[in-house]
């Protein structure tokens, strides 16, 4: 029984509570005064995250630290000027999809997405570069250009040349660190309360990524490491041990995450049968012996023929002999089709879950081995060779789908990789009927002719038309996936498709942002603050980022006084950002009454015109929004 506090609420306490859960790196141990141990808030920790600089911490403190990592953290909060531009060309059922392909730096679009998709994922998973001496290519310094960054940061020599992340490179592990922190801090921000995180890992960093997840998202969420079994086969040129296992950490956003359960199998089904034809239906005989003595678990008991039965040496009955009686007066106790074997217990099919919790080893024939990614992904593109090294097998992912997501949830990959994921999504989808729909990002890394491991992809990007970059790869893979997935399934309601987004520059002209270093005699080059190559479209997608629209939603378009509207989830949003608008224009669109409206800075036909707007729409629709670009 719980005591009565006899005090008055410990204010301290909840406000650490409180940061725990906003800012759960800012918490750490420290000693009171009497030398015992307590939780405490790391103020240099918290005056960094508070800050726009990089603030100096001399205290030492358990935690995990290396150089950098104060940079990491103000990477991560530091706003940036860039945008996401629709690729119609690029897309598959650009109109209809409910699924998201962002093409660009991974930093960048995790950043480009928190308003709009804050706590609205249930599942990301990510299979980041393992550190094993490979390039990784991530921009993550916001204040220089890309050849300044990759030779600032030793990525690129003198001559152009990437330099890969070696032992030798003095910051082996610090330059991985800082890659990945500032990214799963932004990825936490869009999970849901009850979402998880899975990252695919090997043993270069399966260490610093445990320590790693601790701090962004609380040791407390830790809920699993699974070991997969990657391949079938031992390797007989290894040194030493023949690696054939990865990992995949879990971790959760919050308590309330909950893992789902596994289907029984066909063979786990079987084992359920109903020999004495007893009215609860089909069950399972238990042992009921435990491997050890206690004189309270030892004791005769009788059969239905009346013999008796003890437990063997060195055992005893699971349960006492008041509840061994209960069992076998309600018919819980099976001594054989004869009657004449040791009694065992009766567990009934209608009494268990009808899910049974994964276990976290996850073997090559429950989930797939690296060799079948790589023939999976060979025989999508016609061929016998993949154009990506070592992709994982759409099993394993399979199943991270089905335990930590269900239908209509929305998933994201970051580190999209080969693109099996998305195909993943597609074909658990057909599996278990459901409408899940994914946010896959892939870096545009080009792809070189001195890489040996480039060659495949490079003749793949040759025979489709694309250009040489890894993520083209992507995009193919799970162009083919669907339409792969929709030629099985032709009758399915199986979304298959894809609306294609790359980052770039803001759609503003650059006087926009650094007003102070525009010169008076270049003003009336800016009157339009909207930069000449950029599309309604475009501008309409900046609109939804900037509003927190789902970039997904349906849009159509039509044409009123010879001006192309958009409308945005049905009324959600009215756009109209062509030029010469009207105040009969305006008042079309008011009439329509939509919850936000939005046009171009410099649209109106007339300044009166442009102070008008905000008139018609109070006395036609006053509880729309509007807002100018």
């Amino acid at each position: 029984m719980d005591k009565l506090k006899m005090h008055s609420p410990d204010l301290t306490a909840e406000k650490i509570r409180q940061i725990a859960e906003l800012l759960p790196n800012c918490v750490t141990e420290s000693r009171d005064e009497h030398g015992n141990v307590k939780q405490a808030i790391d103020f240099d920790q918290l005056r960094q995250e508070l800050s726009d600089h990089i603030v100096e911490g001399p205290a030492e403190r358990y935690r995990l630290d290396w150089p950098g990592k104060r940079e990491a953290i103000l990477t991560a909060n530091a706003p940036i000027a860039k945008t996401l531009r629709p690729c119609r060309e690029e897309s598959v059922d650009f109109d209809t999809t409910k699924n998201l392909f962002i093409e660009g730096d991974n930093l960048d679009a995790l950043k480009l997405l928190q308003e709009t998709y804050l706590g609205k994922v249930k599942l990301i998973y990510i299979d980041p570069p393992y550190n094993t001496g490979n390039d990784f290519l991530y921009e993550d310094d916001f204040a220089v250009g890309r050849a300044d960054y990759l030779q600032l940061s030793n990525q690129q020599d003198e001559n152009g040349r990437l330099v890969t992340n070696t032992d030798a490179n003095g910051r082996f592990h610090s330059a991985w660190l800082d890659m990945l922190y500032s990214r799963l801090r932004l990825a936490r921000n869009l999970l849901r309360e009850d979402g998880f995180l899975f990252v695919s890992i090997d043993d270069h960093e399966q260490h610093n990524l445990r320590k790693l997840c601790d701090e962004v998202f609380g040791a407390d969420n830790f809920v699993a490491t699974v070991i997969w079994q990657k391949k079938y086969s031992t390797k007989a040129d290894s040194a030493n041990f023949s690696e054939s296992h990865e990992y995949l950490l879990c971790f959760r956003k919050s308590e309330m995450a909950l893992i789902d359960g596994l289907s029984r199998t066909d063979s786990q089904e079987s084992i359920y049968k109903n020999p004495d034809n007893d009215a609860r239906g089909a069950w399972t005989s238990d042992n009921l012996l435990r491997t050890e003595e206690r004189a309270y678990a030892i004791y005769p008991v009788i059969g239905p023929n009346g013999s008796e039965y003890l437990p063997p040496r060195g055992s005893s009955w699971r349960y006492n002999k008041e509840k061994m009686a209960e069992l076998k007066a309600d018919n819980r106790l099976w001594f054989g089709e004869k009657g004449d074997a040791r009694p065992r217990l009766k567990r009934f099919r209608s009494e268990v879950r009808e899910k049974i919790p994964p276990q976290t080893l996850w073997t090559f024939d429950q989930v797939g081995h690296t060799d079948e990614g790589t023939k999976e992904l060979a025989k999508l593109f016609g061929g016998t060779r993949s154009p990506f090294p070592n992709p994982k097998p759409v099993r394993l992912l399979k199943r991270v789908l089905s335990i930590g997501s269900a239908n209509n949830d929305l998933v994201m990959d970051f580190f999209a990789g080969s693109g099996t994921f998305g195909d993943a999504v597609y074909q658990q989808n057909a599996e278990d009927g459901s409408e899940r729909r994914f946010i896959l990002i892939q870096f545009p890394q080009p792809l070189s002719e001195s890489e040996s491991s480039d060659l495949a992809a490079l003749e793949t990007c040759a025979a489709l038309g694309k250009p040489a970059m890894l993520s083209e790869i992507t995009k193919a893979r799970v162009t083919k996936a669907g339409s792969d997935l929709r030629d099985a399934n032709a009758f399915a309601k199986i979304d298959t498709g894809f609306r294609a987004l790359k980052i770039d520059t803001s759609n503003m002209q650059d006087v926009y942002y650094t007003p102070d270093e525009t010169q008076q005699a270049s003003l009336l080059d800016h009157v339009d603050n909207i930069k000449p190559d950029r599309t309604p479209e475009d501008l309409l997608f900046q609109v939804l980022l900037d509003w927190g629209v789902d970039l997904a939603s349906p849009i159509a378009s039509e044409t009123i006084d010879g001006k192309q509207v958009f409308f945005v989830d049905g009324n959600a949003l009215a756009a109209c950002l062509d030029f010469g608008l009207t105040d009969e224009f305006v008042k079309q669109i008011a009439e329509r009454k939509p919850l936000r409206a939005v046009f171009r800075d410099a649209s109106y036909s007339s300044d009166a015109a442009k102070i008008n707007v905000e008139q018609i729409f109070k006395f036609y629709s006053p509880e729309t929004e509007v807002r100018c670009l």
